[in-house]
């Protein structure tokens, strides 16, 4: 049996082998964080739906073994060389797209986009396009170069930001990736104005967290499309006004919305993943000023199709990632905003479990039982 490197930690991680299988809880080696990253002790992470999308492997190339999760909350363990904002014992979230502030796009002031920490798709780290995990000398894969579904994982700097000691890591790791994205859509991207008509098609925690951004702007009317009709009662809570169910209509959900609208809305947002529907979120909106606003990673057929009439007659249409949201730069603000309750985050939480029971969030996601499942480390 090789003796450990030194500085490597010895943990539990949920590994998925291959596409679509039970994840296992493994003995991973966790190395030491390399110059400008830094080893995290995961408190707490949730399951986002585009980890069960990876872990399927519908909308990319699979690779395997992995380690899954993004969306997560933790503690500083222990900092690399030339680390100076982090210090052990920081309360951090981490980032599936990191900042680095000096890029052209860090620097523009336009874009959220880093050039050098931007969405990792290859499974290594950003800095030398390996890995810092291993079983029993095999290498194991990130996912989004952060990994969270691991005891302790290690992380770029410029893929983490340094929260409040007093905000509780529980909740606030769904501010990693799926509230915060559909905040930032809704406030940054789509810039919703008072009075107007919002719809959503996908009522998930990203469709729920743009209605809850429309309705703190001040929209008139929230709809939001679903096919769950047990989604109802819940979309309410974060202030959508009108549930439509497409299978309760025998014409195309677009030709309703245009009908209670007047016309069509003013901002419509896609959240589903599925690129025919971008086409009927485009199709929603009304002309001359219609803005509709993709947030879903598409499973199958990445390739948008719409008539180009639709944007004779005036429609925007605009993609969005992390909603906007410049992550070390903004992340804090949003953070602030919760702790003085001016954000709901907690009723996002419709499950908490143990690390041993990841698979059932799994399950739960897959078969649309919940919104974020929290899944709390051992301590």
């Amino acid at each position: 049996m090789s003796t450990p490197q030194p500085g490597v930690i010895t943990c539990m991680a949920a590994v998925a082998w291959g596409a679509g299988e039970a994840l296992v809880m493994e003995e991973v080696e966790v190395s030491p964080p390399q110059p400008l990253e830094i080893r995290i002790k995961v408190v707490c992470t949730s399951l986002c739906r585009s980890d069960l999308t990876a872990w399927q492997s519908l909308a990319s190339p699979p690779i395997f073994p992995r380690i899954f999760g993004h969306e997560a909350a933790g503690v500083v363990e222990s900092v690399g060389e030339g680390v100076s904002e982090f210090r052990e014992g920081d309360h951090v979230l981490t980032l599936f797209t990191g900042e680095c502030m000096t890029c052209r796009h860090c620097t523009s002031g336009k874009s959220n986009i880093c050039q050098v920490l931007g969405l990792e798709r290859r499974g290594v780290m950003h800095s030398d396009q390996g890995t810092r995990f291993t079983v029993k000398g095999r290498p194991i894969y990130h996912y989004c170069a952060v990994s969270s579904f691991s005891e302790y994982t290690v992380v770029h700097s410029g893929c983490a930001v340094k929260v409040s000691l007093n905000a509780p890591l529980e909740k606030i790791c769904l501010l990693s990736c799926g509230v915060a994205a559909g905040l930032g859509a809704a406030w940054k991207v789509a810039d919703i104005a008072g009075g107007s008509i919002v719809v959503i098609f996908g009522l998930g925690t990203v469709g729920l967290a743009v209605a809850q951004g429309a309705k703190l702007r001040g929209a008139s009317q929230i709809i939001g499309v679903d096919t769950n009709p047990e989604k109802s009662e819940k979309a309410k809570i974060f202030g959508v006004t009108d549930f439509i169910n497409p299978n309760d209509y025998d014409e195309p959900i677009q030709q309703v919305i245009k009908r209670i609208t007047s016309g069509g809305a003013d901002y419509s947002f896609e959240c589903i993943g599925d690129t025919g529907m971008v086409t009927a979120a485009l199709q929603s909106c009304c002309d001359g000023w219609g803005v509709t606003i993709t947030l879903g990673v598409p499973k199958v057929k990445p390739e948008v199709t719409a008539h180009y009439g639709l944007f004779l007659t005036g429609r925007t249409l605009r993609g969005s990632l992390f909603g906007g949201w410049k992550p070390k730069s903004d992340l804090p603000l949003l953070v602030d905003m919760y702790l003085k309750e001016e954000i709901q985050i907690d009723e996002f939480i419709t499950h908490n479990l143990s690390f041993e029971e990841i698979n059932r969030a799994f399950d739960l996601m897959g078969e649309g039982k919940c919104l974020r499942c929290v899944i709390h480390m051992p301590k």
